[in-house]
Order: structure tokens, then C-alpha cells, then sequence
């Protein structure tokens, strides 16, 4: 998902709906529609684009559906916000990967001071391998402390449908995965998008 805030990007997205940070851990009065904690650093890339995300499927309505958010995927984290972001209920999709696992605690660090407060899912497939269980435990504890409430719960998901399904039905309002996610969400974002199941809350964040 590459965006025009640079030299280097593929395509343009309008500056109205796109921001770009440069901090690596952002203030506890972070919003993804305010430069305050933008930390803008000249000649330094991004470590994160936040891109409103009713706004980009109303302007991408108008270029070819839904292409432009299956391009070539970025190394930077995406956060897609609605309206009523909020890091209240953060839903996290540990897929048994070292790439998930590293996702995760990243997203820590660099939202730390945002989500102590805040309450934890995390979904897991149903089977583990016996050599990943520790890491899958580590990062249960981490996320138990990093927020207020911790939950974790199995579930064999395959589709990004299944987590926004989830997601939507638990009243969850950031919903944490990877890239790999990326061209079914854009193709379920278009399907859903201002029918029932639309949501004003449920944001994402996606990275690799």
C-alpha cells in the first residue's frame, strides 16, 4: 500500500486524507487526523501513514475499484481510521508467525503511552506448534502488560472477513494484523462499505 507523500510513492492519495508520522512512540493524545505527534523529521522515512478511511474509499471510488489498495505493499505500518477512532478495544491477530509476533510488539512500543488503558483480544489459530507456544505465551504476557484487560481466544480464521465479522460483533475498535491481509480487506471494505455491517469505530492497522 504505497501512498504519494513522496519522491518514492506509486500512487497519489490526497494530503487531506493522509498523514505521515516520523515518531517512533506516540504521545497518550495521539490522533491520526493531528500533526501534534506528527514528529516530522526531513529526509527520514515515515514509521507511519494514517489515512481516514471513509474519505479514501470515497475518493477511490473513482479510480479503478479496488486496485489502488492492492499495489505493491509498503514496508511502513498503515493505520486506517474512522471518524470515532479509538484504541478502547484493540483486536490482535497473532497468526503463529514470527512476522505477527513482531507486528505486535511493536505496535506496543510505538502506542504504549495510548492503549494502557485499553482492552486487549488476541486471536490465535487453534493448533500451535509445541516450538511456538513459548513465543506465543511471551506474547500474551506482553500484551497483558502493555493494557488494562487481556483476553485470548482460538480461532482457525483464514479470511480477514471472519476477524471484521469478529470484530464488528465484539464492539472491537482497532483491529491489529498484518499485510499479508491487505487485498481482502480492500475488496471487503469495498463490499461493506455504508451497507449493515459498516462501522463508524472499527479502525486498522496493518504492517508488516
Amino acid at each position: 500500500m504505497e501512498f504519494k507523500v513522496s519522491k518514492a510513492a506509486k500512487f497519489e492519495i490526497p494530503d487531506e486524507i493522509l498523514m505521515e508520522f516520523h515518531a517512533t512512540r506516540f504521545c497518550a493524545d495521539f490522533e491520526p487526523n493531528s500533526n501534534r505527534c506528527a514528529g516530522k523529521i526531513e529526509n527520514l522515512p515515515p514509521t507511519l501513514f494514517s489515512v481516514n478511511l471513509n474519505k479514501a474509499i470515497e475518493w477511490l471510488h473513482g479510480n479503478e475499484i479496488p486496485k489502488p489498495l492492492e499495489k505493491e505493499i509498503c514496508n511502513t505500518p498503515v493505520l486506517l481510521f474512522v471518524p470515532e477512532f479509538s484504541t478502547e478495544h484493540l483486536l490482535f491477530h497473532y497468526d503463529g508467525s514470527l512476522q505477527s509476533a513482531n507486528l505486535i510488539r511493536k505496535f506496543l512500543v510505538s502506542f504504549g503511552d495510548i492503549i494502557k488503558d485499553s482492552k486487549a483480544t488476541i486471536i490465535s489459530p487453534s493448533f500451535i506448534p509445541k516450538s511456538k507456544q513459548k513465543e506465543e505465551q511471551e506474547l500474551i504476557n506482553q500484551v497483558s502488560q502493555a493494557t488494562a484487560e487481556t483476553s485470548f481466544i482460538k480461532f482457525n480464521f483464514l479470511r480477514i472477513g471472519d476477524f471484521w465479522s469478529y470484530a464488528i460483533k465484539h464492539d472491537c475498535s482497532l483491529l491489529v494484523t498484518t499485510k499479508n491481509y491487505q487485498s481482502d480487506l480492500a475488496k471487503v471494505l469495498f463490499h461493506f462499505y455504508k451497507g449493515a455491517m459498516w462501522s463508524n469505530r472499527l479502525s486498522f492497522y496493518l504492517a508488516l
